[in-house]
């Protein structure tokens, strides 16, 4: 039985130079009509030099994104609520994401989070801003089945007297209701 999905967890840290004057949030899909959405966060607009301007959207909202197997990319999509079209989108490889990044933009911290920084194109293609993100992989349990075959093996390995066997229970789901006629 193999897997049929991975799951990692997306932190969406901000967005800078977005070009939206209302409320916007993010939407993150690999491949999947599943995805994940941020809340609502405003535009902030900080003065760096005096003719200089930047703007700043904050999230900092942690998602589990489930990854199916199949899939390539990840699609981050920053939209507003007033629109059906995205104001910016940044389709980013898996590859990129698992395996720490192309090295251009990315920093690992002690924790093993990978923070990612990627550009965002609006409908047009046209560049429309940054998304700063962090990855994080989640830990996979080992399939039931491969723990229990682990402790047959070592339970026949030692060698016991008569009498100190150890009985073995697995509790199993059983996920069909019980149908009666």
């Amino acid at each position: 039985m193999g897997l049929s999905s991975r799951t990692i967890e997306i932190t969406v840290i901000s967005g800078e130079n977005v070009h939206v004057k209302e409320e916007s949030y993010v939407v993150v899909r690999a491949e999947s009509l599943k995805s994940c959405t941020t809340k609502a966060a405003k535009n902030t607009h900080i003065i760096i030099n005096n003719n200089h301007s930047s703007s700043l959207i904050s999230w900092n909202e942690k998602l589990l994104l489930e990854i199916p197997m199949h899939a390539r990319s990840i699609t981050f999509e920053n939209s507003r609520a007033s629109s059906a079209r995205p104001v910016g989108v940044a389709r980013i490889a898996i590859s990129d994401i698992l395996l720490g990044g192309s090295g251009f933009g990315s920093d690992s911290d002690r924790d093993g989070d990978n923070v990612l920084s990627y550009r965002l194109r609006d409908w047009d293609g046209r560049r429309n801003g940054v998304i700063h993100f962090s990855v994080r992989r989640m830990t996979v349990a080992p399939p039931v089945e491969n723990t229990v075959k682990e402790l047959v093996e070592d339970q026949k390995k030692t060698k016991k007297e008569p009498g100190e066997e150890v009985v073995l229970g697995v509790p199993v789901w059983w996920n069909y209701p019980n149908i009666i006629i």
